[in-house]
């Protein structure tokens, strides 16, 4: 087995022991689209070789899947403003570049009407086998999202912060939906992305609690002994330890066309992680909700985004605003905030919400989109000039 596999349990548990609290990673998704026409460019091999002539692209950028699709990574930064800090140099240098091949850049969870049947895999080991494995499953994922990294000390604790943020995937979907359309259509759904990526991979969405380090090592053992996996990114849960770099992972959340709601979309998970392990600390962390609880939730965030509301099952199972629930975890996590200096803006509205209010007003789904590659564009490469 690869020593890069992640599958080293003894290995991994060191590294979450000698982890350092609070440490930033942001990971962000692009579509790679032709200006002109709005089509999904297959140019992510062309675009990646270009990035490695760039000492900083060469280690953020990446591929995800699909040759129509890059992702930069800020790399590990020990606060949120260094995190942020490093990824705004990040985009500018991907915009830059993106400007110079001739394409834009998107940034929604799926885009509105090209047809999975046009992509085609990234020709690298790793995705190719995930194309003859997952055959079908693979080819249908044609979605874009971000994900934020947050360090957590201690392999337990760890894993008890991922076992209570799964109740708290359901309104921070809902808070970063931005995935309404899909092949040509208004799919009355405003997490679309989430339908498509949480329902046909496997082991991914929300994992059952797993309690203790042992019980999600004898788990992960099993799926290991049984060539079920052969290194630990084949487990695509909403959130997961992170075995490579001792850190929580939170991927449930859909691109975000305005960079500065990215931003603060990301502020706001990294106080949810802090504020969880805080919280462990204190003996204040609730045992963690039942799946089928959580899944209950996760429809309507799909479904329903901000518009919609919530089942609150810590209060009786009572139905609140979800906007509301998204205002407990803001004022419930700002003391983590303010300690790792991540500054949370409350949305106004979402970009499912922006492209269904555009849509009512008469203007058509490819007008909608052209605008918002605009937005990302205006909003992610304010200063666009030419990388060095």
């Amino acid at each position: 087995m690869g020593t890069d596999s992640g599958l080293d349990l003894a290995a991994v548990r060191e590294r979450f022991e000698a982890s350092r609290d609070f440490t930033i990673g942001l990971e962000e998704e692009f579509q790679i689209v032709d200006p002109e026409t709005l089509e999904l460019a297959h140019r992510f091999e062309e675009m990646y070789a270009r990035c490695q002539r760039d000492e900083l692209l060469a280690a953020s950028a990446a591929g995800e899947l699909i040759d129509t699709e890059i992702e930069i990574r800020s790399g590990r930064a020990e606060d949120f403003a260094r995190a942020v800090e490093q990824q705004r140099e990040m985009r500018r240098r991907l915009f830059a570049l993106a400007g110079s091949m001739g394409v834009a850049l998107g940034a929604t969870g799926t885009h509105p009407w090209a047809s999975y049947l046009d992509q085609q895999i990234i020709d690298t080991p790793h995705y190719q086998r995930l194309r003859n494995e997952l055959q079908w499953v693979a080819r249908r994922n044609q979605t874009w999202s971000m994900h934020v990294h947050v360090g957590v000390r201690g392999a337990e604790r760890a894993i008890a912060v991922c076992d209570y943020l799964r109740e708290l995937l359901p309104p921070l979907l809902a808070l970063s939906a931005n995935s309404p359309f899909l092949d040509g259509r208004d799919t009355g759904l405003h997490s679309v992305r989430t339908q498509i990526f949480t329902r046909t991979f496997p082991r991914c969405g929300v994992h059952a609690p797993f309690s203790s380090w042992d019980e999600y090592a004898r788990f992960i053992d099993a799926l290991t002994r049984t060539g079920t996996i052969v290194e630990f990114t084949q487990l695509w849960w909403s959130v997961r330890p992170h075995h490579s770099f001792g850190t929580v992972e939170v991927r449930i959340c859909d691109a975000q066309t305005r960079g500065e709601e990215s931003f603060s979309l990301a502020a706001l998970i990294a106080g949810c992680v802090a504020q969880a392990a805080l919280d462990y600390d204190e003996g204040r962390l609730p045992e963690p909700l039942g799946g089928r609880e959580i899944e209950e939730n996760l429809w309507r965030a799909i479904r329903y985004g901000l518009d919609g509301e919530m089942i609150d099952w810590r209060a009786g199972a009572e139905l609140v605003p979800t906007r509301a629930l998204v205002e407990r975890l803001a004022e419930w996590s700002q003391p983590a905030r303010e300690l790792i200096g991540a500054r949370f803006e409350p949305f106004e509205e979402n970009g499912a919400q922006r492209a269904r209010r555009e849509l009512a007003a008469g203007r058509s789904i490819a007008e909608i989109y052209r605008e918002a590659i605009e937005d990302t564009r205006r909003t992610y490469a304010p200063a666009l000039a030419p990388a060095d």
